[in-house]
């Protein structure tokens, strides 16, 4: 009977130990928040998703060469002299049409090395950090603000532009060319003319 006293003191006493924690936060205020309703604050230099603003993105290409995982693909086409992309909102003048500009967020490291070399500032880590999606291919982000039909119009122009210039290249070499024959050819002729003719005997 003893025995069965003490089991059963044991039992109880073993209940009440595990419970100890249990039992002490049922008199603690709940700290619960209602997320998504109410959101933690995030802290001050938080690493989540990537922001390019096109308006001051050159096309520089620094910021894919600093990734570490290959996540950002850029693509771009020069601009001719009448077409001209603008100006970045620091006043510096845009050289190159950005065809493409992708971040593959689902590639992403968060490590915010592409923020660091970029001349204009244009990249940055924003305090956004739900961005699940169900198909894995949505986590691939377009930046680029050109469609397919500028893209084409503006790779035309350069194409254009380039074989003008080669044109005109040719036709410079062709004009030196045909100018230093005809040097060539008045130097030979008055060499000729001046030559002393020969007397008879």
């Amino acid at each position: 009977m003893k025995q069965y006293f003490k089991n059963t003191f044991d039992a109880i006493w073993t209940v009440l130990i595990g419970m100890k924690i249990t039992l002490k936060h049922v008199f603690v205020p709940s700290v619960t928040i209602q997320y998504p309703d109410v959101k933690p604050p995030m802290p001050e230099r938080a690493r989540n998703r990537l922001y390019v603003n096109m308006d001051d993105c050159i096309g520089c290409d620094q910021c894919a060469r600093a990734c570490p995982v290959n996540c950002i693909t850029i693509e771009t086409v020069n601009a001719t002299p009448d077409d001209s992309p603008g100006l970045t909102s620091q006043g510096k003048k845009k050289a190159l049409w950005v065809t493409k500009f992708d971040i593959d967020i689902a590639k992403c490291c968060f490590c915010s090395l592409c923020v660091y070399p970029c001349p204009t500032e244009c990249i940055e880590m924003t305090k956004v950090y739900e961005f699940s999606e169900f198909d894995r291919n949505d986590l691939i982000y377009n930046f680029a603000t050109l469609n397919s039909d500028e893209i084409a119009e503006k790779q035309q122009k350069f194409d254009v532009f380039l074989a003008e210039k080669e044109a005109a290249k040719l036709a410079a070499a062709k004009a030196k060319a045909e100018k230093a024959k005809a040097d060539a050819e008045a130097k030979a002729e008055k060499k000729e003319n001046d030559k002393p003719e020969s007397k008879p005997e």
